[in-house]
């Protein structure tokens, strides 16, 4: 058999996609020929018709035209999930942001004098209104706010910690190491376990710049534990003039005992807690987008504000459209627990993510006779390092096909346009409900539809 030339097949990709640019077959025309040398030089290509040339040059173009980033389904029941975005905006936060995207905007220009105005003043009322605290800075994200905080106020001098809180979060971002790039000194006390405010007490010298509480991440110590609460680490830090700064993490603004889940400290009560330096993530169990939160007193946030650094951390345009739009919906508690997709899912009624799931299992009984599938109780988790310990009831719908393993209908959802992530239990594949959205369940029928014409399965 013949190769086609490049051209030869850039030619028959125009008569399939009449709409688009010359220019844009060349890169798949050249990765299909590419494909048809491999499989001739091994020997498993003695001819090919023309519908197969022409669906190997649609799925090498497709591939090429699709963004790589793209929407995904998640049925995983992580609500805060690191590989699939962490936290979805809110449908209120769009329209702003796509303003501020497609139009100027008055990013740096202050509208009230006329002259240049600073980035930071679009959120940093709002946070200070929302959290009592005295300033605002807001960075690119929570280990640039570590960074940025420790290397303005301890560079060169000790920061205490204890051993307990040595935390290590995704992509190897380890307490430690941020201390050592930010040119401080670290200092551990107490044990694995346990450490008391005396431990803090003897380490205090001339040396000490900063005593650094941090919350535990993706983990917790059970059992035989004590910890220094951050009221009690205050009262020391300043009877002896010494700063405290508190990493929240994931960070919160809303009390979740309240609503019958495990207590989660706020931002709000480290704060009113008297800490000198609070950060925190912005796209965790805030909902927002991805951003670094620094709240504290007046003289220090200036101190961060003036660093150098800050220029090559900061946020931009987009990020803090989204997270003003975010920071309006938290004026109203209520109002934020219904629009914030983060904690909506984590507050919504067992029954309602049922009903969810409920629906689902309707629709994928009824697409084939082959599918087995049953509603299965689940639990959700939180992600993004908060509440570990915390299991959230769910449902979910359990999926097997004969013949096809979990593993393969994993990978063949995965494929999907959007695609579709679950987890394998049981040798089931389950999509959990309450990381569902509910325009998600037509374009999961519509992919196990797709997938049983596949496999010649009966409708």
């Amino acid at each position: 058999m013949r190769i086609p030339s490049v051209h030869q097949l850039k030619e028959r990709l125009a008569k399939l996609h009449p709409k688009h640019p010359f220019s844009l077959f060349t890169i798949p025309a050249r990765r299909v020929a590419q494909q048809l040398r491999e499989l001739k030089q091994r020997g498993e290509l003695e001819s090919i018709s023309e519908k197969d040339l022409d669906g190997l040059l649609t799925k090498a173009f497709l591939e090429y035209t699709t963004p790589h980033l793209r929407r995904v389904i998640n049925g995983t029941g992580v609500i805060v999930h690191t590989n699939l975005g962490r936290a979805p905006l809110a449908k209120e936060v769009i329209s702003q942001l796509l303003e501020v995207a497609l139009k100027y905007s008055n990013l740096e220009l202050n509208l009230l004098t006329g002259k240049r105005g600073s980035r930071y003043s679009h959120v940093e009322e709002l946070l200070l209104e929302l959290t009592g605290a005295e300033a605002a800075l807001v960075v690119n994200n929570n280990a640039s706010a570590v960074l940025i905080s420790l290397n303005t106020l301890a560079q060169g001098r000790e920061v205490i910690v204890s051993r307990g809180e040595m935390v290590e979060i995704g992509g190897s971002f380890r307490i430690p190491e941020v201390m050592g790039w930010a040119g401080c000194i670290l200092i551990e006390v107490g044990t694995t376990n346990k450490t008391h405010l005396f431990d803090y007490e003897r380490a205090i010298n001339e040396k000490t710049a900063l005593l650094l509480k941090v919350h535990k991440s993706n983990y917790a110590i059970v059992g035989f534990t004590k910890e220094v609460t951050a009221e009690a680490l205050v009262t020391l830090g300043h009877s002896r003039g010494i700063p405290v700064m508190e990493d929240l993490g994931s960070g919160s603004f809303i009390d979740f005992s309240k609503y019958g889940l495990a207590k989660e400290p706020t931002v709000q009560e480290s704060i009113k807690a008297g800490v000198d330096v609070v950060t925190f993530s912005g796209d965790k169990l805030l909902g927002g987008p991805q951003a670094g939160i620094i709240l504290g007193k007046k003289e220090i946030i200036e101190k961060i504000r003036r660093n150098p650094l800050n220029r090559a951390i900061r946020i931009d345009k987009l990020t803090l459209a989204a997270l003003e739009g975010t920071l309006r919906l938290y004026r109203d508690e209520s109002i934020a627990i219904q629009a914030i997709p983060v904690l909506n899912m984590m507050l919504c009624p067992v029954e309602k993510i049922k009903r969810r799931a409920q629906r689902l299992a309707r629709e994928l009984k009824n697409t084939s006779p082959s599918f087995q599938v049953k509603l299965i109780k689940t639990y959700a988790k939180t992600g993004g390092g908060a509440l570990p310990l915390l299991d959230i009831p769910s449902y979910g719908v359990a999926l097997k096909i004969e013949g096809v393993s979990p593993q393969i209908l994993s990978e063949k959802l995965r494929m999907a346009d959007p695609p579709i992530l679950g987890i394998t239990m049981d040798d089931f594949l389950v999509l959990d409900g309450r990381t569902l959205f509910d325009e998600d369940l037509q374009y999961i029928k519509t992919a196990f539809m797709k997938l049983r014409d596949e496999l010649g399965l009966p409708s």
